[in-house]
């Protein structure tokens, strides 16, 4: 991959397990009480949000574990 660009087409294998890996490391270290992002994609744009408080009406097990 050249700096400043990003690649096509989905993650790999590898690629998906660093992201969860990093993921993970970034929720333990980083996340206070929340985050939110915005990413524009060929689709339009993409909303993230990271939070230690379950979404209202969702339940635990709604959830996929890291």
């Amino acid at each position: 991959m050249m700096s400043g660009m990003e690649p096509d087409g989905p993650l790999s294998d590898a690629e998906a397990e660093q992201l969860r890996q990093l993921l993970k490391r970034y929720l333990s270290h980083e996340l206070d009480q929340w985050e939110t992002w915005k990413s524009e994609t060929p689709f339009g744009p993409a909303y993230v949000v990271l939070s230690r408080a379950l979404p209202d009406a969702a339940l635990p097990e709604h959830f996929l574990d890291l």
